[in-house]
């Protein structure tokens, strides 16, 4: 099994690279300031955004490994895994990290609005580039919440004031990701954008304890498409099918699952699976070991 940080809240990864400790709640780290580091591959409890001058090499995020554009922005949600498991290796990272607990939150406005920052879902691997002007106020506004949480102790005034802070980032987020949706034409990415967010809100919803593991078909239909069309477009974008994405997408979801301390039994039945062993041997067939062996247990 991967050797994994599970980043509970924004002081376990602070610790991990030798930064301080700003609040329970939220940290704003300043790469440069802790560089050397060594790289994590981490199992997220909490939001994050990576805003960096250069990322390493060879990040997993999600289903898959890509690697990151200079001078951008990685937003990472809770139930996420991503980042690069420690080798030895120090790295000098230029930028910054702003983490913030979900309990942060709580009763907000923008709690509310969390799900419309698309640019957390595991499918935008297309990190939000930004243009220098946004890199000088994003940091900016990092660095006076910094200040903020290093002067001034806890209190509801305080996080009203880093709240603000943390929207406006969002926002400027947003609108780089949207800058960058209006520029694809490519009605395959689209479309498996679609087919993606599908997916992620099905097992939101829990429909799968019902209705089971989605088919192909079910997906077609939602999408308002013939099962062989939504096939073709898949193959086209990925190189392989729907079913097979469907089936990694799930197998990503059991390993959050399993990670997160449900046996094997229990995630097969969280993901809509009639028998258990009906998981194993997907979990076998897509991964090539069982779900014992990616525990270690075996």
């Amino acid at each position: 099994m991967k050797t994994i940080l599970h980043v509970s809240d924004p002081n376990i990864y602070a610790s991990y690279l030798g930064a301080p400790t700003l609040h329970p709640l939220v940290n704003v780290i300043h790469y440069d300031e802790v560089s050397p580091i060594r790289s994590s591959l981490n199992q997220y409890g909490v939001y994050g955004l990576f805003i960096q001058r250069n990322f390493p090499k060879n990040l997993t995020y999600g289903m898959k490994m890509f690697d990151a554009a200079d001078g951008s922005i990685i937003a990472v949600e809770p139930g996420q895994i991503g980042g690069k498991e420690d080798n030895g290796e120090k790295l000098f990272i230029s930028g910054w990290v702003l983490m913030f607990s979900p309990e942060l939150l709580h009763g907000t406005d923008l709690e509310k609005r969390m799900k419309d920052y698309h640019f957390f879902s595991y499918f935008a691997t297309e990190t939000l580039k930004m243009d220098p002007s946004e890199w000088g106020r994003i940091t900016q506004m990092l660095t006076q919440m910094r200040h903020e949480l290093q002067e001034n102790p806890d209190s509801p005034a305080l996080r009203a004031v880093i709240l603000a802070y943390i929207r406006l980032v969002l926002e400027y987020c947003n609108r780089i990701y949207l800058r960058q949706l209006s520029k694809e034409e490519n009605t395959s990415s689209d479309i498996l954008k679609r087919f993606h967010n599908l997916l992620r809100d099905y097992y939101l919803e829990g429909r799968q304890l019902d209705q089971g593991v989605p088919s192909v078909q079910y997906c077609a239909d939602q999408l308002a498409y013939s099962a062989r069309y939504l096939g073709d477009v898949i193959h086209k974008a990925t190189g392989g099918t729907a079913i097979g994405y469907i089936h990694s997408f799930v197998i990503e979801q059991g390993k959050n699952l399993l990670m997160n301390g449900h046996n094997i039994g229990e995630t097969a039945h969280l993901l809509g699976f009639e028998y258990p062993h009906h998981f194993t041997r997907l979990f076998k067939k897509t991964t090539g070991i069982t779900p014992s062996e990616f525990l270690g247990k075996d």
